[in-house]
């Protein structure tokens, strides 16, 4: 008897901070998505990091998960295949975040 192995296929999905989309990540469902947000050190660094002077997320922000768009997506595939080959999490920020310079 032949056993079929079912790959599961990643989707990409953008989380938005007060309705801005603001990262992107590959997850393999809504749910497993939608536990991003929930977790502590991505609150933590998403409060550390800032744009055009502002804190990405500040206490009370609502964040929200939705599938990424096709531009999302795009930003993600070039970030993911700008960074070496590792089981890591990648994050694309949708943003210009200060203190980091983006060249390429």
């Amino acid at each position: 008897m032949k056993h079929v192995q079912q790959v599961q296929v990643a989707s990409v999905f953008t989380i938005e901070i007060d309705g801005n989309p603001t990262l992107a990540f590959e997850a393999k469902n809504m749910t497993e998505a939608r536990g991003l947000c929930k977790e502590q050190w991505l609150l933590e660094d998403l409060g550390a990091l800032s744009s055009g002077g502002s804190a990405l997320c500040g206490v009370g922000a609502k964040l929200a998960v939705r599938r990424a768009t096709e531009g999302e997506s795009h930003v993600y595939r070039e970030a993911e295949r700008s960074v070496p080959a590792s089981d890591d999490l990648v994050l694309a920020y949708l943003v210009e975040l200060d203190g980091f310079d983006h060249q390429g």
